[in-house]
């Protein structure tokens, strides 16, 4: 995906929410966008997921440019966003018959099965979203994501509302899939040790109005990255002070210098 020159206004008269937003994602890579609310990240992530438009710049995938919602990237927010009146795998099969139409109803089941069991929700297929956690709501809603094999994740603070044991359960299960898969994931998060477990490639935005990107950051940990452990590996203290630093300090520096 490349994202050119984007700029963000609601009103001809308006300041830009943000401007001048350029980056590429490649195939396979996870990249998370941080900085502080105000600065256009998720009005950015509704862009990329053809939510909405840029007043100026654009979004191009696979050669063409992205002007809507398209099956090609999948969506999980921070709200589940479930059908309440469907079970748990009906939820899913929504999205999988909206992804191939014309499949049978037992390759239906078998695939929705499997990206079920692919989040360990298995054996709550047959329950209702009333009946979950609310972690359990979220794996739902990350299965129901990867069930229409896009070609791009988009995230945005998706175990934002979780308890710090689910959140880390969840991300986990996150990076067990996409190492498998090879899944392409752009996400937006607060939190810099999820950042920092997670991403490829982060990129940090100054404070808004008229935000932009102050940085773009490569993760030198190595990709095998554990929850549990990853304090331990060389590097993982100086890339969380530089991202705590910019948080705290830099990011308004950020924005004043380039007013």
């Amino acid at each position: 995906m490349h994202v050119q020159h984007l700029e963000k206004r609601y009103g001809a008269n308006a300041p830009a929410i943000f401007s001048d937003i350029s980056f590429t994602i490649n195939r396979g890579e996870f990249v998370c966008m941080i900085g502080h609310s105000g600065c256009g990240k998720s009005t950015i992530l509704n862009i990329l997921a053809g939510l909405e438009h840029p007043t100026t710049g654009h979004v191009s995938m696979n050669g063409h440019h992205v002007t809507q919602p398209g099956l090609e990237r999948g969506v999980v927010f921070q709200g589940h966003a479930l059908m309440p009146w469907l079970t748990v795998a009906q939820n899913v099969a929504l999205a999988v018959r909206a992804r191939y139409p014309g499949m049978n109803k037992a390759d239906v089941t078998q695939k929705v099965l499997h990206y079920l069991t692919m989040v360990n929700l298995q054996d709550a297929q047959h329950k209702r979203p009333s009946e979950l956690s609310g972690g359990m709501r979220q794996r739902v809603g990350i299965a129901r994501a990867f069930s229409t094999t896009p070609d791009m994740l988009l995230m945005d603070e998706p175990f934002g509302a979780l308890d710090a044991l689910t959140r880390g359960v969840i991300q986990e299960e996150l990076l067990r899939i996409c190492a498998k898969t090879g899944q392409t994931v752009f996400m937006i998060t607060h939190d810099v040790d999820e950042a920092i477990l997670l991403a490829d490639r982060l990129i940090l935005m100054s404070n808004g109005p008229q935000a932009h990107i102050a940085e773009i950051v490569e993760n030198p940990l190595p990709r095998n990255r554990v929850r549990t452990s990853i304090h331990h590996q060389p590097g993982f203290y100086d890339l969380r002070n530089h991202l705590v630093d910019f948080l705290v300090r830099r990011s308004a520096l950020a924005s004043q210098t380039s007013h």
